[in-house]
C-alpha cells in the first residue's frame, strides 16, 4: 500500500494541511507529528519513516519539504513520491542563521507572540495578510506549538543539510510547488529543486505567499490532486 503524508513546516501542525486533507480523502492521507520532539532534520525525516509503514508519497511544505528531501536520501527505496511545497534545498544562510538565532532568544524568554505576530506581514501574501480569521489560524498553532518547539525546530533548520548534493539522484514522481509571493522561500529556490530533481513538475501558485496550503487551498489542492491521480490513481 501506497501512503500519503502531509509533514507540516515549523511550528505547524495538522491545521496546515485541514484542506488538503479534506479534498484528497480519497488517498486517505495522514499528517505526520512523529517528527515533532527530534532535533535534527536528520532525525526528523527518520521519525517519519519509522512512524509510516510501506511505501510512501512525502508531501512536506517549508521545514517539512526539507524533512520530505531527507526522508528520499535516507530511503530511496520507500518514498515514491515528492511533493515539495514552498520550501529550499540550500543550507542555512549567515544572514537567516543570525535571524534564527535572534529569534531564539527571544523564545527562550517567553516572548513568543513578540517574534510570532509580525511574521505575518512574511508568511503571507499582502492580500491574505488582511484576512484577519486566516492570520489569527495560523498564529495560533505557532502559539501552541509553544517556545519549546520553536527553539528545536529553528535549530534544526539552522543546522539542515545541504540536500542539493542528493537531489539529482532521486528518481520519484517529484511536484514542486510555490507561491508567487513567497518571502521566505522564494520561487527561485522552488525552481532550484526542479531543475536538479530529474523530470520534476513545477506549480507557481498566484496570490499566494510561504503559507499556501492556507492562503490558495483550491489551487493547491488541484495541483495536487491531478499529480496523485496521474501517478496514484485512488
Amino acid at each position: 500500500m501506497t501512503r500519503l503524508v502531509f509533514i507540516p513546516g515549523l511550528a505547524c501542525d495538522e491545521t496546515m494541511w485541514r484542506e488538503q486533507s479534506a479534498a484528497l480523502a480519497e488517498w486517505n492521507p495522514v499528517v505526520a507529528l512523529a517528527h515533532i520532539p527530534a532535533t535534527s532534520i536528520e532525525a526528523m525525516a527518520q521519525a517519519i519513516l519509522s512512524a509510516h509503514e510501506g511505501r510512501l508519497v512525502l508531501c512536506g511544505a517549508s521545514m517539512g519539504g526539507m524533512i520530505a528531501m531527507e526522508a528520499a536520501r535516507q530511503s530511496p527505496a520507500r518514498v515514491v513520491g515528492l511533493a515539495l511545497l514552498g520550501t529550499t534545498a540550500r543550507p542555512e544562510t549567515p544572514e537567516m542563521r543570525q535571524l534564527r538565532e535572534t529569534a531564539i532568544t527571544l523564545f527562550e524568554q517567553g516572548r513568543v507572540a513578540e517574534v510570532i505576530e509580525p511574521n505575518v506581514a512574511f508568511a503571507f501574501h499582502p492580500e491574505n495578510a488582511r484576512d484577519a480569521a486566516l492570520t489569527r489560524s495560523y498564529i495560533d498553532f505557532v502559539l501552541r506549538a509553544g517556545a519549546e518547539q520553536l527553539v528545536r525546530q529553528n535549530r534544526a533548520v539552522i543546522h539542515r543539510p545541504d540536500a542539493r548534493k542528493h537531489l539529482p539522484n532521486v528518481h520519484c514522481p517529484t511536484l514542486v510547488v510555490c507561491g508567487d509571493s513567497d518571502q521566505l522561500a522564494p520561487s527561485e529556490l522552488s525552481h532550484e529543486i526542479a531543475t536538479l530533481i530529474p523530470e520534476a513538475e513545477m506549480v507557481r501558485i498566484t496570490r499566494s505567499g510561504h503559507m499556501l496550503t492556507m492562503e490558495q487551498p483550491l489551487a493547491v489542492n488541484a495541483a495536487l490532486e491531478s499529480w496523485l491521480r496521474r501517478h496514484w490513481p485512488p
